[in-house]
């Protein structure tokens, strides 16, 4: 049998991409949550924000390390595998990385070592400081990051002369149409996977008792941040959708499961994509709901994928079903954000076993939804790499065989799964070993959840006083 070189290079960026793509985000939500952290215990002298920015930072660095670690192995390949699409923009996606590089990764390395190994040799001010610059250098990454994914949804600002995308306005180019919506899509994506990882592993230290004052204060800010992040995300998911129907509609199509142009159409909650016969089996759906969504009108008009040659219809099944895994774990998200604003009268948040084991659950679930959504995206571009200019088969390397993307495809998943094996045993055991104990504390805070009834321990939102658990 031959192998497609095209095939496995998709599948290999494929899985790279997804691979690499959860630590960025992790690290952005982390880096802000580290920042805030130091801010309320340069604010208040609390030690408790203290020993929670320590931990997280902790988990902060072996997070950073893995994503840089990914991201440098995965550059590689775009001279490897698409040197067609590699050359043909390199007059746009050159200074676009540069630019990540010099004003986000300069910036975090210069500032991640005061942040790691400065608590003790500068002030809390200085150390906040290097707090804020790392964070914002997480910020400014997917800043460049985005720019760049987003110009190959909708290209603006360029024109091709021979073969080559040749920069005619810097501004439209960045700041393409997507790109606000898809900045914003992600930046609060990260902020939810840092804070339900944040939620998750602070209900594990409640179940087990550990530093019981510290982790009510983690829980219960992270909890007021996911009810108000859960909920933007729908708004801003709503704006990106409206957005990607004018601009790329056969993935809307996709993504809805319309294979005519009709109106009134209804929302999808199952179906079966059949493409070869251009039609769904097994349909659920709600009447004229996608039509009200996405028109804001019951009886509105939504284009179908008999609109576009079938060669040009991106691969429906995947974007069918990550949409809907994507949108699935976003409403539970906001389920248990609401969940938690429900249990606060009485502190029951911190003592009702069933919500907190429920967060630790939850804790994986934005990693989830974040690949649902990227295979969303990426597969409703198929078989476009750049939107409408530029074909998959177009950026392939000419010379590439599939003998050599399969080799690189299995040294890919072997270092990755290296990788991925050291950083989640060091993330365990950063985990397990918990916050720095506090002296101050009495045993009390210690002791397992078990004899913490709530008949003999009251628990609110003010826990700032020493020793009040």
């Amino acid at each position: 049998m031959e192998l497609d070189p095209l095939i496995l290079s998709r599948i290999q960026f494929a899985f790279v991409v997804a691979f690499h793509a959860i630590f960025p985000a992790f690290s952005i939500g982390i880096s802000v949550f580290v920042a805030l952290l130091q801010g309320l215990f340069v604010a208040t002298g609390n030690p408790a924000w203290e020993r929670l920015s320590m931990f997280w930072t902790k988990v902060f660095a072996v997070v950073f390390g893995m994503g840089v670690v990914s991201g440098i192995v995965m550059a590689f390949q775009f001279g490897t595998n698409w040197s067609n699409f590699s050359q043909a923009t390199a007059n746009f996606f050159g200074p676009m990385l540069s630019y990540e590089v010099l004003t986000a990764f300069f910036l975090e390395a210069g500032f991640l070592g005061v942040l790691l190994f400065g608590r003790d040799r500068v002030s809390p001010g200085v150390h906040l400081f290097a707090a804020l610059m790392v964070a914002s250098g997480t910020l400014i990454s997917s800043f460049w990051i985005l720019a760049g994914n987003s110009w190959m949804h909708t290209p603006a600002g360029v024109e091709v002369r021979d073969g080559v995308y040749h920069v005619t306005s810097w501004l439209d180019a960045i700041f393409n149409p997507s790109f606000p919506y898809r900045l914003a899509h992600m930046v609060l994506a990260s902020f939810l996977a840092g804070g339900f990882v944040v939620a998750g592993v602070s209900a594990w230290y409640l179940i087990r008792g550990h530093d019981v004052q510290a982790n009510r204060k983690a829980l219960s800010m992270t909890l007021w941040l996911l009810l108000i992040a859960a909920p933007a995300q729908a708004v801003i998911g709503d704006f990106h959708g409206l957005n990607t129907l004018e601009h790329q509609p056969g993935k809307i199509a996709a993504i809805e499961g319309i294979w005519e142009t009709e109106s009134s159409v209804p929302l999808l909650v199952f179906a079966i994509p059949d493409q070869e016969n251009q039609t769904n089996r097994f349909e659920i759906g709600i009447p004229k709901l996608a039509s009200l969504i996405l028109t804001h009108d019951p009886d509105g008009e939504l284009p179908g994928l008999d609109e576009i040659p079938r060669v040009e219809q991106p691969p429906v099944w995947f974007t069918f079903y990550g949409f809907r895994i994507m949108v699935g774990l976003g409403i539970l998200m906001i389920l248990f954000a609401a969940a938690g604003l429900a249990l606060r009268p009485g502190g029951r948040l911190y003592t009702n076993r069933a919500f907190l084991q429920g967060l630790r659950l939850m804790s994986v679930t934005p990693f989830i939804a974040l690949l649902a959504g990227w295979i969303t995206t990426e597969t409703g571009r198929a078989p476009w790499v750049v939107q409408g200019m530029m074909t998959q088969s177009e950026g392939l390397t000419p010379s590439l065989t599939g003998g050599m993307a399969l080799f690189t495809l299995i040294g890919y998943m072997t270092v990755y799964a290296m990788v991925f094996w050291a950083g989640i045993y060091y993330l365990t055991r950063v985990v397990r070993k918990g916050m720095e104990a506090d002296t101050s504390e009495t045993d009390e805070s210690h002791r397992p959840m078990r004899p913490m009834s709530a008949s003999r321990v009251s628990f609110d939102d003010d826990d700032t006083a020493p020793g009040r658990t």
